[in-house]
């Protein structure tokens, strides 16, 4: 019975030791699931691979599952491989298992590890999504951005599927399950080096073949594999360019010479004309002075016209060189680009690398072909063919005009106004001044057609007497009208005897003066007047005819016989024949008697203060001057009388 009892208690132990043993390896297992363990495996099917793992049961894992990049074989029976323990039993009583979560999980590990030493890794592009593109990173997918792909951007990237490339991991999140890798950055880096590379073997003048890489207004970029040269568009080709895109495109091979290099920014400058003849070592020995060309309009401006007369070398055709009529006019209205032009070497300058051309030269010269059919002084007509500020132009053959100046149209004026008497389209007569060649202009005047009016006058001589109309009044002198189309100046000084009545403001516009002519210059068509001098001349002839300065009479006394001798005739002819005195003779009469007046009082007033001084003295001497003057003057009006 005690045997039995120990029996039952050893029994009663082991149970409960088997109890514990079983909760104690179902929690082990349990620990187990979500990680990589090791597998033996048993059995190969059609599709799937029997694999142990130690439990009761096996597991079935698809035989898709290994055939990946990485293991291109199906395993043998007995070979150990790694699994994913995803539960150690399924409804079947099956372990379930997984050879590509297992790949996954291995590869996150070794993905955490080469982020940490900033370590490239290698995957496989193959597949497409929004934004970017899926990797294969030995088991773990990752997300390649589109901007990350390549250093610029790339419009066919079906080259790059299902090739294995290295990568730069940006960014890892194991429980979201993402990864973000970058292409474009060991693209940069290996780039970089090569660059580094490049320039310290660089040398100007080297030859170097690249890819046109970008275009822009002043240039393209030329990838020279490893590093990235600027063409600049003056360098692209001998001739004008006026964008680099008439020569390159994006994707073209081309060949390059290194013109400058910069070690301490690393710049490289290229050139492509370098490696052809420079067209400009020649030019002087094939263009000479005077020599025709042909050449194509490459350029108009404001100023004239470019013409290529052989690639790479371009000349400027000016506007004054154009045509030989047409000076006034827009470039652009004579040629227009891509047309061929003939043209004629003017200058050149090789150093400067600049021709000169022209055209017209290439021309009969229309201005001397003028000068053969006309003669200065002949009689021509014209239309109108424009109107200015500061003349006429009239049409004498083809397109050639000649100007009919302001200060040629009349005799008489010299007015602006005057010309509104004119239109566009009148057809004028008028003389042929001038046709200068030089200057090629052609000088016409219509006044010339009739004589001037100062020449042709006889009565405009020097020391002649001329009735004026005043005109304008200046600070310095009067301008005056003689007759029509003849005018004179009086200066200020010329304006009276006495200096106190030299003053402007004593006359008025529309007044007319009496003046002698001191000056004809028929040249400048001027004539210089004097009042003053008449007026002298007047007082001279006068006093020699009525008196002298011995005689007694006072000036006033002479005017005043002056006047009644000029009153006396007057009168005379008046009886004689009848007529209406003139505003000029009332005039001079006026200023007779003004100036004998103011004389008489000048004498009276003397005479008075003499009168008083005398009368203080004696009566005696003042009744014998008294009487000496009196008959001086009755002396004086005899003789005046009887002339």
């Amino acid at each position: 019975m005690t045997k039995n009892k120990t029996n039952n208690e050893e029994n009663l132990i082991t149970g409960e030791s088997f109890e514990e043993l079983f909760l104690k390896q179902s929690e082990k297992d349990e620990k187990l699931v979500g990680s990589v363990i090791k597998g033996t495996v048993l059995n190969i099917e059609k599709e799937m691979i029997i694999v142990d793992v130690g439990y009761k049961a096996e597991g079935r894992i698809p035989i898709r599952e290994f055939m990946t990049s990485e293991e291109e074989k199906v395993p043998k029976i007995g070979d150990s491989v790694d699994v994913y323990l995803e539960r150690v039993e399924n409804k079947f009583g099956e372990a379930v298992l997984s050879r590509e979560k297992a790949r996954r999980e291995e590869a996150w590990s070794q993905l955490e590890i080469a982020l940490d030493k900033k370590e490239k890794v290698t995957g496989t592009i193959f597949g497409r999504v929004k934004g970017g593109f899926t990797v294969d990173l030995g088991g773990a997918i990752a997300f390649l951005p589109g901007s990350q792909v390549d250093v610029r951007p790339t419009r066919d990237l079906q080259h790059l599927v299902g090739s294995s490339q290295p990568f730069h991991l940006l960014k890892m999140d194991r429980r979201r399950g993402n990864i973000v890798v970058s292409r474009r950055s060991v693209l940069e880096e290996n780039r970089a080096e090569a660059k580094a590379e490049l320039v310290s073997n660089i040398k100007e003048g080297q030859v170097l073949e690249g890819i046109v890489k970008n275009i822009t207004d002043y240039g393209a970029f030329i990838d020279l594999g490893d590093a990235d040269g600027l063409l600049h568009v003056t360098d692209i080709s001998w001739r004008r360019i006026n964008h680099p895109n008439e020569e390159l495109s994006v994707g073209q091979k081309i060949k390059v010479q290194v013109i400058k290099f910069n070690p301490d920014t690393q710049r490289i400058s290229l050139g492509m004309k370098q490696l052809e003849e420079d067209p400009w070592l020649l030019a002087k020995e094939k263009y000479k002075m005077g020599t025709k060309a042909t050449g194509r309009v490459t350029n108009i401006t404001d100023y004239g016209a470019f013409v290529e007369i052989e690639s790479g070398i371009e000349g400027l055709v000016h506007v004054s060189e154009m045509s030989w009529t047409r000076k006034n006019m827009q470039p652009g209205k004579i040629v227009s680009t891509s047309e061929e032009v003939e043209v004629m070497i003017l200058e050149l300058d090789k150093e400067k690398r600049r021709i000169s051309l022209g055209m017209k030269q290439c021309q009969e010269n229309p201005w001397k072909a003028l000068k053969k059919d006309f003669k200065i002084g002949q009689i021509v007509e014209g239309e109108v063919k424009s109107i200015t500020e500061f003349g006429l132009f009239i049409n004498l053959a083809g397109d050639l005009d000649g100007l009919i100046h302001l200060s040629d149209i009349d005799w008489s004026t010299v007015d602006e106004e005057y010309m509104k008497k004119y239109k566009k389209g009148d057809i004028v007569k008028a003389k042929l001044l001038e046709i200068d060649i030089v200057k090629e202009r052609v000088s016409l005047g219509i006044k010339q057609l009739t004589k001037d009016p100062i020449s042709s006058r006889e009565d405009l001589k020097k020391g002649k007497t001329a009735t004026c109309v005043i005109k304008e009044i200046t600070n310095k002198e009067m301008i005056v009208d003689i007759s029509k189309g003849v005018r004179g100046i009086i200066k200020k000084s010329e304006l009276a005897k006495d200096r106190s009545e030299q003053r402007l403001d004593r006359f008025a516009l529309g007044e007319k003066v009496d003046a002698r002519i001191m000056s004809v210059d028929l040249s400048k068509r001027e004539v210089t007047l004097s009042i003053k001098q008449l007026e002298v001349e007047v007082e001279k002839k006068a006093l020699k005819e009525y008196g002298s300065a011995d005689s007694g009479a006072s000036l006033g006394d002479i005017l005043g016989a002056a006047l009644e001798k000029a009153q006396d005739k007057k009168v005379d002819k008046e009886k004689s024949k009848p007529s209406k005195p003139s505003k000029e003779m009332g005039k001079k009469e006026a200023e007779v008697k003004k100036k004998a007046k103011n004389s008489k009082k000048e004498s009276s007033e003397n005479k008075s203060k003499t009168d008083n001084s005398q009368d203080l003295k004696s009566k005696s001497p003042d009744d014998k001057t008294k009487n000496s003057k009196s008959k001086k003057k009755l002396s004086v009006e005899k003789k005046a009388k009887k002339k």
